[in-house]
Formats: structure tokens, sequence, C-alpha cells
């Protein structure tokens, strides 16, 4: 079942708050018992702080508000499975990841399309009339997706994510020698790849001149 932080505003807002008295500690212990108006009093009671600090740091109230609705769905959804401390510090860090999260995919997708045409540059400087009108994100996306799964995902890491060797090596367990070499052919594969594909797309581009 889909939450919906719409519904719960409804019923909190409609019904007498008979939680107001109990600590964050009692309220996490009766929504650890699916006790709906229980977290009704913990969203009221915190919403707003959350929703300001991602509103500060994103400028957007559409995005802030389906980043803290995503958080606050995400504590119902887990409410028998987590210990939490201290309630508004736990949502005050998990809103600001979920914040530099967002930023960085976004951050991301805004780049992705100068890396595909530095990319192609190097593979071959005699078709950038061709480059500009083919579909290059497309054609990138799936020679990326025809690497080998490691040398993919080491690809992702680096290239899309913008993580170092080192880290790589910790996150998947292998040699910065490994990151390494995975790169290497990554790039090699790519290059042979979009230049395969420009010389099929080449005549088609001619005929439509």
């Amino acid at each position: 079942m889909v939450f919906s932080l719409v519904l719960l505003a409804l019923v909190s807002s409609s019904s007498p708050r008979f939680y107001t008295s109990w600590t964050d500690a009692a309220l996490l212990d009766a929504v650890a018992l699916d006790n709906w108006r229980a977290f009704a009093e913990l969203y009221e009671r915190y919403w707003y702080r959350v929703f300001a600090l991602a509103y500060r740091k994103l400028k957007s109230r559409e995005i802030a508000e389906e980043l803290v609705q995503e958080l606050f769905a995400t504590l119902w959804h887990k409410r028998d499975q987590q210990a939490i401390a201290q309630l508004e510090e736990y949502l005050l860090v998990a809103i600001n990841h979920r914040v530099l999260t967002y930023i960085r995919a976004h951050r991301v997708r805004a780049h992705y399309a100068d890396y595909c045409r530095n990319l192609v540059t190097e593979a071959t400087h005699e078709t950038e009339d061709a480059l500009a009108a083919a579909d290059l994100s497309a054609a990138f996306l799936r020679g990326v997706e025809l690497l080998p799964k490691k040398s993919r995902e080491v690809f992702r890491l680096s290239r899309l994510e913008h993580q170092s060797v080192e880290e790589i090596a910790a996150r998947l367990d292998v040699t910065p020698k490994a990151v390494e070499y995975h790169l290497t052919k990554s790039l090699k594969r790519l290059r042979t790849y979009l230049r395969d594909f420009l010389v099929v797309l080449a005549p088609v581009l001619l005929f439509i001149r």
C-alpha cells in the first residue's frame, strides 16, 4: 500500500491530538506497535523542522516536500525495524543525507551530456556533424550496459558518481590496480562501440542531408 502523508495530515489535523504530552521515545514505541495516531503526532511535531532544512538547501518547495514525504514514509514502513535514540537528530541527519543524495544525482544528470560529448570527441574527431545529429545519450547508455558487470559498476562509480579509485576499491573490495584495469578496459570498449555506432549512422545522416 502506498503511504500518503496527505492522508496523514488530514487525519492529524481533524482529530484531537491525544499524544502531545508523550515523549518521542514513548511515541516511537507506540509506532512500532502500528499506532497510527502516535505516528501522526510525530509527524506534526517534526515535519516542519525537517522540511525547513530541506527547503533551505534546495530552494524548491516541491522537491523538499517530496523528500520529507519519502523520509516519513520510510520511518513508518520500517517502524518495527529500527532503534532511534534521538528522533529529532535522526530526522535532521536523514533529510540532510537525502538532500545531498538528490543534489549529487542532479549534478550527475546535468554533467552527463557533456561527458558523453567529451568521450566521443576522444573516440573520433572526424564525425562532429554526425555526433550532433545522433542520439549520443542513448548510444552511450547502450554501450555502458554492454560492459561486463564488474567493469560497468566500476565505470559507473568513477565517471557518473565521481568516486576516486581508492573509494571504489574499498566499496567493491578489490585492489586499486583492478579498478584502474576495469576503467581502462571500459573506456576502450566504449570508444570502439561509439566509433562503430557512428560508422553505421554516417550513411543515414548523409542521405538525410
